[in-house]
């Protein structure tokens, strides 16, 4: 961005030192093409961040659906030791079926929020099984969800740092008048909670 903004400066220095030298009609017809130069540098600068947020998004995307395809496995493992514990597999159940279900941003992320407390009471009750903690299959389980999840944290801070740097710009003069202009909308953060941000204990074995 900075390096967009010394090139329209530059232009329109250059311009400037131009007038002195070419007759006054065609100063006059300079200043308006340069208002056009930097349009058209200020909208290619807010496609691109708009393109950069929805790769970003691509990216949360891609580590969610691994760790939704993880879940029916664990839940498998840990219904083999616990197979008792029937509501804590229906709140697993209930929280898949909701990010199936959401219709925007903002019902994913709610529904996302759910199936990890879902996932760290299923974690929980784990502890009560010490055949479960000490079976090969549910432990490497385990390490993948937890990988998983560091994953979409890293995936999920460079999606939120694209969206401020394209809601910046849209909020800030002059290039909100080329956003208001184009119709660009300002992006939603992505507010998952995973365990590791909602101070919860590691589960370790």
């Amino acid at each position: 961005m900075n390096n967009i903004i010394f090139l329209v400066v530059l232009g329109l220095l250059s311009a400037s030192a131009l007038f002195d030298l070419i007759p006054w009609k065609l100063n006059v017809l300079a200043i308006p093409l340069a208002i056009l130069v930097w349009a058209v540098l200020m909208y290619n600068s807010l496609v691109s961040m708009r393109n950069r947020v929805k790769e970003a998004w691509s990216d949360i995307e891609v580590q969610l659906k691994r760790r939704h395809n993880l879940i029916p496995n664990l839940v498998e493992a840990v219904k083999g030791y616990a197979v008792h514990e029937k509501g804590v597999f229906e709140k697993v159940t209930e929280a898949r079926a909701a990010i199936s279900g959401a219709k925007d941003q903002k019902d994913l992320q709610r529904a996302e929020n759910m199936l990890t407390g879902a996932l760290k009471t299923l974690f929980a009750v784990s502890e009560n099984y010490p055949e479960l903690k000490a079976s090969t299959n549910f432990l490497e389980l385990q390490r993948e969800i937890r990988d998983t999840e560091d994953k979409i944290m890293a995936s999920r801070r460079f999606y939120n740092n694209n969206v401020m740097s394209l809601n910046t710009q849209i909020e800030t003069v002059p290039t909100n008048f080329i956003a208001n202009m184009f119709k660009f909308k300002k992006a939603d953060m992505f507010e998952i909670e995973l365990e590791e941000e909602r101070g919860v204990p590691e589960v370790k074995f």
